[in-house]
């Protein structure tokens, strides 16, 4: 996989808008992420995961598109600056989680191995990775594309809602009481802002994204009548804010491991 790095080189790639019709889509305007990069959810000594937050929040995120293909082959069609400072993370230990089911205790497992990690073993810098797709994935989109597309029909008659991506009362709770049984470190926090504020990564599956626009053209939850190439496009534009979109999930799953994430499910 060519990754290409250095913000300079990406600047000097969008300018080529010859190249970004090359490769099928309309525009790739790029915008850095803006999302919260505060770091009082991190532990104290948590310098190097810090860092990589405020990287990550300056990243661009291409949010643009008009179309996409089925196959990512060029890094200007993901967001390969974000994910370039992941692989590149150097504190360990580090681990990434294979997240598949919406219904599943996915943000409680990640949110007990950060609490173990950095309580228990003493390891401040340790970053958790989300590697989403499957019905998981329909978590990452904002509600407004739930409403939209019916994405309840997707995701199972106990998500009406994007639930995952609300705010919780917890989150109000004091930083510095790690053992509170109702705060911000606890079962009732477990939501995707809550565990950004931590500074887990959460990975967007260009494949998942593909494979859902699909879906929904054939249930006939199109109301634009776009292509699957423009509906893909359309659902990667609603990524919520500070998703790192990869070209696949188990295809990233290698790279993530060879740079020494370990693999847990």
């Amino acid at each position: 996989m060519k990754i290409v790095t250095g913000r300079r080189g990406v600047l000097r790639a969008f300018a080529l808008s010859t190249a970004a019709g090359a490769i099928g889509l309309a525009s790739a305007r790029a915008r850095p992420a803006s999302a919260a990069v505060e770091s009082a959810l991190t532990p104290p000594g948590a310098t190097d995961l810090d860092a990589l937050k405020q990287r990550l929040a300056r990243a661009p995120r291409r949010r643009d598109f008009k179309t996409v293909p089925m196959i990512l082959t060029n890094p200007e069609q993901w967001d390969h600056e974000a994910l370039t400072e992941v692989l590149s993370y150097k504190s360990a230990p580090k681990q990434v989680w294979d997240n598949t089911g919406i219904g599943s205790p996915w943000l409680n497992l990640m949110r007990n191995s950060l609490n173990s990690q950095i309580w228990s073993f003493k390891h401040p810098d340790f970053l958790a990775v989300s590697v989403t797709h499957g019905t998981a994935h329909l978590a990452l989109y904002d509600q407004a594309t739930w409403d939209k597309y019916q994405l309840t029909r997707l995701a199972g008659e106990k998500f009406k809602t994007n639930t995952l991506i609300l705010e919780r009362k917890a989150a109000t709770g004091d930083p510095a009481d790690y053992e509170d049984p109702a705060g911000p470190f606890s079962g009732e926090d477990n939501s995707i802002p809550a565990l950004m504020r931590r500074g887990v990564v959460f990975m967007s599956c260009h494949n998942a994204i593909w494979e859902q626009a699909g879906a929904l053209i054939k249930a006939d939850v199109n109301p634009d009548k776009l292509s699957q190439g423009a509906l893909a496009a359309e659902l990667t534009n609603h990524l919520i804010d500070g998703v790192v979109l990869i070209p696949g999930a188990v295809g990233t799953l290698p790279e993530l491991q060879q740079a020494g994430f370990h693999y847990a499910t």
